[in-house]
């Protein structure tokens, strides 16, 4: 036994270092809940959600992390996702939790050609905390997502304008070019 648990060590000094890429998508209900990314084992205990990290003894876990792209929904023309490229480095600071708080707003944006598109726009605030046991903090170290649906609905529709009426804006344009420069 003392072995396989020296074996165990070895493995996890070697591993110490490297880290993990999470890809995918959650098909979530439309009511307020979350997600989170953090070590060890998961279970639960008493109808509470527990991380057993014991086998990693009192090492700190660096929660660095990158969010390449976070979306709630399908594209739309000219969606901006907040957290798209965002990015955290806590190698210096030790074992951290963070937390983005988001409200979700429906949306559906209607193209002029009379398709529409049901998505979801959303906003962050982030809140990050240092774990340190030995002073008596709470918490799990990792990246923890809580989001809420917003009650309104968003709607954006794309209007054509006429040719009479792009004619009409370059001549008024001409008309204050000559009343300028005359």
């Amino acid at each position: 036994a003392q072995c396989e648990r020296e074996g165990w060590t070895d493995k996890m000094k070697e591993q110490s270092n490297e880290g993990c890429s999470v890809y995918g998508f959650l098909l979530v209900n439309k009511v307020s809940g979350n997600f989170h990314i953090a070590p060890g084992k998961s279970f639960q205990q008493h109808n509470i959600h527990v991380h057993d990290l014991q086998p990693f003894g009192n090492s700190g876990f660096n929660t660095s992390h990158v969010i390449n792209r976070l979306s709630f929904g399908n594209d739309y023309p000219g969606i901006v996702n907040p957290l798209d490229g965002y990015q955290q480095d806590a190698i210096e600071h030790g074992s951290l939790m963070y937390q983005y708080f988001i409200k979700v707003v429906p949306t559906r944006y209607v193209k002029a050609n009379g398709n529409e598109v049901s998505s979801n726009q959303f906003s962050v605030t982030m809140h990050k905390k240092k774990i340190d046991n030995a002073a008596g903090d709470h918490g799990l170290p990792g990246v923890f997502f809580m989001f809420e649906p917003s009650p309104f609905l968003v709607q954006l529709t794309e209007h054509r304008r006429s040719f009479m009426h792009f004619l009409t804006e370059v001549c008024a344009i001409v008309g204050g070019v000559f009343t300028v420069t005359g």
